[in-house]
């Protein structure tokens, strides 16, 4: 498979034109990945553009792509959005890691009741650091839609998106499976995962999502680290949505 690259410039990009990689992204095709010239590679905006092409010069400072070939690939509807509750260590960087990988269109980082790690001040610098992960990981799997990595949450900010949206919590002693609930109907509406930190997610938070809407489901007997969750629940809604 081709190797695959992120440029704003594939946004305006046509058969015919050269696009030229420079900075960071010129270095990691020249220098880290060894692009070489007349080798196929696939470049692409984030935002849907998707074009093939041949480079035609590598330097780590600049390279060259000639484009082929240009589609344009339609955003997946319904959204799968993962509220992932920040963790300690790298446990939530793992998480959102994974579901970019697997699919996710969104990432809420949720700063919730029992979350160890505690962004505040820092909130920035992690909203920064998620960012570049989800670039990095949607760059691995060569997807045309890079998630957009949006604010911290609070539950009061997720608690509004069960107005609107399909929410579904990830809690171990809920009655559903999700499996179940995922089979049924399914319309336009975003599909918001919440998956909660280290210690669970607070009953006073399960019982306010709740009553706003969202559905508690189970993923299966076993209990899942906040790492891990996200990513066994996107691969059932990709299989249950027909995306895989």
């Amino acid at each position: 498979m081709a190797l695959h690259f992120v440029t704003d410039d594939a946004s305006t990009a046509g058969v015919g034109d050269v696009v030229v990689l420079t900075g960071p992204e010129a270095h990691h095709a020249a220098a880290v990945r060894r692009v070489r010239v007349d080798e196929a590679v696939t470049l692409g905006d984030g935002r849907g553009v998707w074009l093939e092409g041949v480079v035609t010069a590598a330097a780590p400072k600049q390279v060259d792509v000639l484009v082929t070939a240009r589609a344009e690939v339609s955003a997946p509807t319904p959204r799968i959005v993962l509220a992932q509750a920040l963790a300690k260590g790298d446990r939530d960087e793992l998480a959102v890691q994974a579901a970019t990988e697997l699919g996710v269109d969104a990432i809420v980082p949720w700063q919730a009741a029992r979350s160890v790690s505690r962004w505040d001040a820092k909130a920035d610098k992690g909203l920064a650091r998620w960012r570049t992960i989800v670039r990095e990981a949607a760059k691995q799997a060569h997807r045309a839609w890079i998630p957009e990595v949006e604010g911290v949450a609070r539950l009061a900010d997720l608690v509004a998106r069960a107005r609107d949206a399909r929410v579904l919590v990830l809690e171990p002693s809920a009655d559903e499976r999700l499996t179940a609930v995922a089979s049924g109907s399914v319309d336009d509406r975003d599909i918001v995962l919440v998956v909660g930190p280290e210690g669970g997610i607070a009953p006073e938070e399960l019982a306010a999502l709740e009553e706003a809407g969202a559905r508690l489901v189970r993923l299966g007997d076993t209990v899942l680290r906040t790492s891990t969750a996200g990513a066994a629940a996107i691969s059932v809604l990709s299989a249950t949505t027909g995306r895989w």
